[in-house]
């Protein structure tokens, strides 16, 4: 793979499937395969973030201001496979991004199948099967503790019903997901704006977030979820289009000695 292409294996309600598009040349190449093939391919102008109007504020913050002049062309994909994105999200439910990368691919590699399509090396993600077939001890060899398994089993017991929830509006898909035990606001926050491209989307509850927005917008090295709401309440409907301005813009809050710590599973 090199610069202007991009690969994508996932799991459609059709069957398994594998994009590949190519915007080297003058025009955008689409390609896929598998028996989801189709349903992919009708899901290009979404997940590009082409259905994105974007959207530009006339007021706000200057520091909300000067990243949207720098980024003018933001818009907002939706792959529209929520299992897909629940499942390395809930993975990263209380632990590091460096930890939940080094599962997932653990979690990919083991229980997902090859992926249709001329790369060898690319797997598709875990089947709701596959991942209700494993067993307690299993998932504790991977490192992942009974509160993050009983997410993804939720979740798998439930994976037929999430096509058509992605069909729905992000309030209505929200209100459906946050009936799932396990979760909260920042897992849903997280998959609203990636799977269904809602640009109101925010992941409250991120070890980050709040402290990046309040500090952007107030110069405060530290906040709260709730400081970090109030002060996003001016770009209501767009409070995630704010937010990723920001964080394109290269806003970060101070850091002050060590980071999230790294947990061992007996301590989670």
């Amino acid at each position: 793979m090199t610069d202007g292409e991009f690969w994508r294996a996932t799991l459609t309600p059709q069957g398994p499937a594998t994009l590949h598009l190519d915007w080297r040349g003058n025009n955008l190449q689409q390609q896929a395969w598998g028996p989801g093939a189709a349903w992919l391919l009708d899901q290009v102008a979404a997940l590009t973030g082409s259905l994105d109007a974007g959207f530009v504020f006339t007021t706000g913050h200057p520091a909300v201001l000067a990243a949207q002049r720098n980024h003018p062309h933001l818009r907002f994909g939706a792959s529209g496979t929520l299992y897909h994105e629940l499942l390395p999200t809930i993975l990263a439910q209380r632990i590091t991004a460096g930890e939940a990368l080094h599962q997932w691919h653990r979690l990919v590699y083991q229980l997902g199948e090859h992926a249709p399509g001329p790369l060898d090396k690319l797997r598709l993600p875990p089947t709701a099967d596959a991942l209700l077939g494993q067993p307690s001890w299993w998932w504790h060899e991977l490192g992942v503790e009974m509160k993050r398994v009983s997410a993804l089993r939720q979740v798998s017991k439930h994976a037929p019903k999430l096509y058509d929830w992605a069909l729905l509006s992000p309030p209505a898909a929200a209100d459906k997901l946050s009936l799932l035990p396990g979760l909260g606001s920042w897992t849903i926050g997280t998959v609203m704006s990636s799977a269904l491209g809602d640009p109101d989307a925010v992941a409250v509850g991120d070890y980050h977030l709040k402290n990046v927005v309040v500090h952007a917008l107030t110069g405060r090295p530290r906040g709260t979820d709730e400081e970090m709401l109030e002060l996003l309440t001016p770009y209501a409907g767009q409070r995630g289009r704010a937010v990723w301005l920001l964080l394109l813009d290269g806003h970060r809050a101070p850091r002050f000695g060590p980071g999230q710590r790294v947990n061992s599973i007996s301590q989670r």
